[in-house]
């Protein structure tokens, strides 16, 4: 029985071992073969957002500054070449690109997925960024990182890789607001009304968001340069990755072209202003 329990032991510990010799290999050389090109972790280039306006804009902003440098763009949508990506960026965001981008397509964007977790998605696609991240930089691995979907878990990978890691933040993935929410045994959006009801499940949860956001942070804090949207990421973003001389506030871009051509002359009655606008239930603090 001793005997086979050590083999077992022998066998576990000599794939553990032949595996990280594998893994530090793959990085080591990738390491080597850093190409001077700036990588943008984009996996989802078809959403529409802003957050899809704010690659396009640093795309553009990047070839304007530093011409002879590449932008590539890691992407899951597989039928997405520099051609359908330069012009998507121009028909669907007014954004004229100075030359098409490099794509590398990513295989595993299920992994990030929400559908792929039915239960614990926060922490699940977490981990599941890092599978992807990892198929990103082993195809391509550039001198610079830039993640502009706010995939934090990756940054320590990036890191591995040897890249300088830039991101854009746009909502932190767990907030204070969150936790304190679960804490107060409120039902809302991120909290389940029968967990609210209950004391025990609660308690649990309230671990659970906790343990995260200490992972969070520690992820968070890889990166050496952290944009955010608004003054309440900011403010979310430093309590939790505790690096404040690294985050810099820049709202994202907008489209103004269709206001410039309004006229200045306005007429002498008293306007009447109409704002059609989202509202963020996740945000509801900023109004508490």
């Amino acid at each position: 029985m001793a005997s086979g329990i050590l083999l077992a032991v022998s066998l576990l510990t000599s794939f553990l071992i032949a595996i990280s010799t594998f893994l530090a290999s793959r990085i080591l050389n990738s390491r080597r073969h850093r190409k001077r090109a700036i990588g943008f972790f984009h996996p989802y280039t078809n959403d529409g957002g802003g957050g899809e306006r704010v690659l396009w804009c640093a795309v553009k902003a990047i070839q304007e500054e530093i011409p002879d440098i590449d932008c590539i763009v890691y992407t899951g949508d597989h039928d997405a070449s520099p051609q359908s990506l330069a012009a998507r960026a121009t028909d669907r965001f007014g954004v004229q690109l100075l030359r098409p981008p490099k794509a590398v397509h990513l295989y595993k964007r299920k992994w990030v997925e929400e559908s792929t977790y039915p239960r614990f998605t926060m922490i699940g696609q977490s981990l599941g960024s890092i599978l992807l991240s990892w198929e990103a930089l082993s195809s391509f691995t550039p001198l610079y990182y830039f993640d502009t979907s706010g995939y934090a878990f990756t940054y320590p990978i990036a890191r591995l890789f040897g890249c300088k890691v830039v991101c854009y933040t746009h909502y932190p993935t767990i907030s204070l607001d969150m936790i304190s929410r679960v804490r107060r045994r409120s039902s809302m959006y991120n909290n389940d009304a029968s967990i609210a009801r209950s004391g025990w499940l609660s308690r649990c949860k309230l671990v659970y968001y906790t343990f995260f956001s200490l992972l969070y942070g520690l992820v968070g804090s890889c990166a050496h340069l952290a944009m955010v949207n608004s003054s309440w990421t900011r403010s979310h973003i430093e309590k939790l990755w505790r690096i404040p001389d690294r985050i810099k506030r820049v709202y994202p871009p907008c489209d103004t072209s269709g206001l410039q051509v309004l006229p200045l002359e306005r007429p002498a009655e008293t306007p009447v202003f109409i704002s059609v606008a989202q509202f963020r239930p996740e945000k509801v603090g900023i109004f508490e």
